[in-house]
């Protein structure tokens, strides 16, 4: 029977971080990206609507079990850049979109 070594201290390495190009454009799709970088993405893309005179955002996070969803709500409840937001219609999206209106 051949023998096993153990490795414990096995250092694995880290994905390099890299730069992903959006377009600002007032559309964001957020099954683009890894929901961990939600938090910092859409506060980010907002402001960078916001300096490029867009005051209307759509921001797609799908409707699956809403766990995204409320997510993206929670953020938009503590940006000061976010006058309101609401739900899409059904002609943009309905429950897997939100809107999003700047001051």
């Amino acid at each position: 029977m051949g023998s096993h070594r153990r490795y414990d201290n096995i250092r694995v390495p880290q994905v390099p971080e890299f730069t992903v190009k959006v377009d600002i454009n007032g559309e964001l799709d957020l099954h683009c990206f890894n929901p961990r970088d939600v938090s910092s993405l859409v506060p980010e893309y907002l402001l960078a609507c916001k300096d490029a005179g867009i005051k209307t955002v759509r921001i797609i996070h799908g409707k699956g079990t809403g766990t995204l969803r409320r997510s993206v709500h929670s953020i938009l409840e503590r940006l000061d850049m976010v006058d309101f937001y609401k739900m899409a219609g059904p002609d943009a999206g309905h429950w897997g979109a939100t809107l999003v209106f700047l001051k």
